[in-house]
């Protein structure tokens, strides 16, 4: 006899966010956690690393008053006191989810899962935090277990919390140090240089392709180079680094560049080089789940290839974002209910919150144009929208690439202020199949820098009205 309807192991914002819509629709849940609810997303990563970013922000904006007509004296930072803000934040949201688990009647198990053989589904034994051990039986079990920070030991690339971090270490540190190098160009690396180089510290990124953040549009990820070279932001592309050593005072990175070696010293190096997925130890081999590089398998409704066995989030693939998690929580949860939802593929946004943000979904330029896509690209920068120059905002862009057959939108991507939050609009507009047409007939509000959008649609087919 099953206890549960379902078990979801992992709170995270897939976890708990499919627990939730489960108990919406009647079912009987139960999630497990081994550490605090909200999972990495909440206490580790998205939220807390916003935090520090914004009181960075805040910070670095000081030095510019005199482009306002503002002047001040004698700024400077309490560096615990930003830290102790970001855990807050985190502290804050994780209790928000313990009451949205006591609200929609869902029980929370404190401990660490592991599968093994049942009848419906794979049956949960939880080592309980508080000792021994509890067997919950249910209908359906939903795999949410996340990522972790990925190591490389042969090269000495492991983190110890002192001189080597990853992200959990760059999160709390005790003391704030001057020099940094940073591996990896991915969002994390970049939000981390970008938060670290707002305080003033000297930063160096080193990233093994030949631009920076490579899975963004390349012109964007040119123009993304140049604003943080900017504010001081180093960078080494095309590098390999073959070794990372401790030194006495710090570390030292031996990269290649080129064929030419170089060191580069620092006080602490972080670690950015991507992440491995929460798979091993947990009875998976065992019930024969198919694994794809680490990560689970799953079909178009996240179901596994084990009976009543179901995977989402970072731990299913790519891409490894919050909001994929949720969207395939819900769709999981619904497919569990009975609903005949549509396929899980939806369109996903990428989000990079540094200074400047960058933003995008859908297809690249050079993606489209390796698939042969014939396609329409209009552009419009910020520095002639008339909110970005009121609010001193100019920098950066909006891209977008039309399929030039059908008129529809494949493709956005954008660098610039606040980015980040007008990215949705284009994400709709994906996901309900918008044209130009659809695009250009819309009113877009004035004065904002939403109003870019439109332009680089405009753009597009030789109709912009502001350039």
């Amino acid at each position: 006899m099953s206890d549960f309807d379902l078990v979801v192991i992992g709170s995270g914002p897939g976890g708990y966010v499919a627990a939730i819509r489960a108990s919406q629709l009647g079912l009987k849940v139960a999630i497990v956690e081994r550490e605090n609810l909200g999972g990495i997303c909440l206490n580790w990563g998205c939220i807390p690393t916003k935090a520090l970013l914004k009181s960075g922000e805040k910070f670095e904006s000081l030095s510019h008053l005199k482009e306002y007509g503002l002047s001040a004296s004698g700024a400077s930072f309490d560096f615990d006191a930003i830290i102790q803000r970001s855990r807050g934040v985190a502290k804050q949201l994780t209790q928000g989810v313990g009451f949205l688990m006591k609200k929609n009647k869902i029980e929370v198990i404190e401990g660490t899962a592991k599968l093994e053989k049942g009848t419906a589904a794979p049956q949960v034994v939880v080592t309980l935090n508080k000792g021994g051990e509890r067997i919950v039986n249910a209908k359906n079990v939903m795999l949410a277990v996340g990522a972790r920070a990925r190591a490389l030991p042969q090269i000495g690339l492991e983190a110890d919390g002192d001189k080597i971090w990853a992200y959990r270490d760059a999160l709390a540190p005790k003391k704030l140090p001057k020099t940094f190098v940073v591996i990896g160009s991915g969002a994390i690396g970049i939000e981390f240089a970008s938060f670290y180089r707002a305080l003033g510290a000297d930063v160096t990124v080193v990233e093994a392709v030949d631009r920076i953040m490579p899975v963004e549009d390349e012109e964007v990820s040119k123009a993304a180079q140049k604003g943080f070279e900017k504010r001081g932001i180093k960078f080494k592309t095309g590098a390999k680094v073959t070794k990372v050593t401790k030194t006495a005072n710090g570390v030292s990175v031996a990269i290649e560049v080129g064929g030419k070696a170089e060191t580069l010293e620092a006080e602490v190096c972080i670690s950015a080089v991507g992440i491995t997925a929460n798979t091993d130890g947990i009875g998976l081999e065992a019930l024969g789940v198919e694994l794809d590089r680490g990560h689970i398998k799953t079909d178009s409704h996240c179901q596994t290839n084990v009976k009543g066995l179901y995977a989402i989030g970072d731990c299913a693939g790519a891409p490894w974002l919050a909001h994929k998690a949720s969207h395939e929580g819900i769709h999981a949860a619904e497919h569990i209910a009975g609903f005949k939802t549509p396929n899980v593929n939806s369109p996903i946004a990428g989000c990079t919150y540094a200074q400047p943000q960058v933003a995008s979904v859908g297809v690249t330029e050079q993606g489209a144009r390796e698939a042969k896509r014939e396609v329409k690209i209009g552009r419009f920068p910020f520095r002639v929208n008339g909110k970005a120059i009121a609010s001193g905002d100019t920098e950066g862009f909006v891209k977008v690439i039309f399929d030039a057959k059908t008129g529809a939108l494949i493709g956005a991507h954008m660098i610039g202020h606040e980015v980040t939050e007008m990215i949705q609009g284009y994400v709709t507009a994906i996901t309900m199949e918008a044209t130009e047409e659809d695009i250009h007939g819309i009113v877009y509000p004035h004065p904002t820098m939403s109003e870019a959008m439109h332009e680089a649609a405009l753009d597009a087919y030789g109709r912009v009205i502001h350039i």
